[in-house]
């Protein structure tokens, strides 16, 4: 009897790690399959949705249009929400502007209207709509989200709001062009601009009020016409701006005179408002005022040939300003 015990012992031993050799591979196999391994009932369990794809455009918009992001997400996400965040420039905090649901083909689109530049971001997340059929099981049960999408920098132009309209400058009277910068903001700096020789000039500066209000003054200079736009340069907040804001005329004191226009004329042809000068090219533009009225002439003749005018309209020009014999106008030239 003693002889046995051991020998007894020995196959229980074998037995146990014969089982235990048997449960190794199983576990194994077990820890190799991952969130893919098979279930008891043959079905394989649902897998961890990729990241959710967002463009953004434009990377620029214009103050008060909306900013678009559009993209795809994987389909186990269709039907639930995406949210579109903003950060705006100089904030370290993460704003929700928008939301939407993702597609059954895993599309979904964003707007939102922004004031400033700033960072934005499409976010996964929330529950899936109560009506969607598509969302699977296993992710509905897990609350399952995707990560927020990389940030992406959208600029906010500024909007320069300013009338435009024409100003006539009898000589040395001070221009003003008055209007609002927005967003509205204290001490943000704009420039008057006029176009000379082909090239836009700075010739006046200011900076805006609490509500974004302005007033540019310049004296003018010279003689004759000018395009005038306003300009913002940008900040941190805002994009720049370019607005224009109409023309302005520069007048000087002259003396003319006027002529029955019915013979030949020193370059050729008739202007219907004509004006003979010594000096001017023929087919030049000037512009006079007197009282009140306004008319554009051409420089179709030469003279007048007398000390003291500079000026010699014909009668439709003269008519048109009501004047009669020599007098004294305002020309911009």
């Amino acid at each position: 009897m003693t002889g046995r015990k051991p020998l007894r012992e020995l196959r229980l031993a074998h037995v146990a790690v014969g089982a235990l050799t048997l449960a190794v591979p199983a576990s194994a196999a077990a820890l190799a399959g991952g969130p893919r391994a098979a279930s008891a009932d043959g079905r394989r369990a649902a897998t961890q949705p990729g990241p959710i794809q967002a463009e953004l455009r434009p990377h620029t918009v214009r103050y008060g249009r909306n900013v678009v992001l559009t993209g795809h997400a994987p389909a186990a996400h269709a039907g639930k929400t995406l949210t579109l965040q903003y950060e705006p420039a100089g904030q370290a905090n993460w704003l929700t502007l928008a939301s939407t649901t993702v597609d059954r083909s895993g599309r979904f689109r964003l707007t939102a209207r922004l004031q400033r530049s700033g960072l934005v971001r499409v976010s996964g997340g929330g529950s899936p709509s109560a009506n969607s059929a598509t969302v699977p099981v296993a992710l509905a049960a897990s609350g399952a989200s995707a990560p927020a999408t990389a940030p992406q920098r959208v600029t906010v132009a500024a909007d320069i709001r300013v009338p435009r309209r024409a100003v006539d400058v009898l000589g040395s009277e001070s221009v003003h062009v008055r209007g609002r910068l927005l967003p509205a903001a204290a001490h943000r700096r704009v420039q008057l601009q006029a176009l000379r020789a082909g090239h836009w000039v700075t010739i006046a500066s200011a900076r805006t009020g609490p509500r974004g209000r302005f007033d540019l003054r310049y004296g003018a200079g010279g003689l004759g016409h000018q395009r005038l736009r306003v300009r913002f340069r940008g900040d941190p907040a805002n994009g720049g701006a370019i607005q224009r804001a109409g023309s302005v005329t520069v007048y000087r004191q002259t003396t003319a005179s006027w002529y029955q226009d019915g013979g030949s004329t020193a370059c050729g042809f008739h202007a219907y408002y004509g004006v003979a000068n010594v000096s001017l090219p023929c087919g030049s533009t000037v512009r006079f005022v007197n009282g009140g009225r306004t008319v554009t002439a051409v420089v179709d003749d030469r003279g007048p040939y007398v000390g003291g005018r500079a000026w010699d309209l014909n009668q439709n020009t003269a008519g048109a300003l009501g004047m009669g014999g020599v007098q004294t106008v305002w020309s911009s030239s």
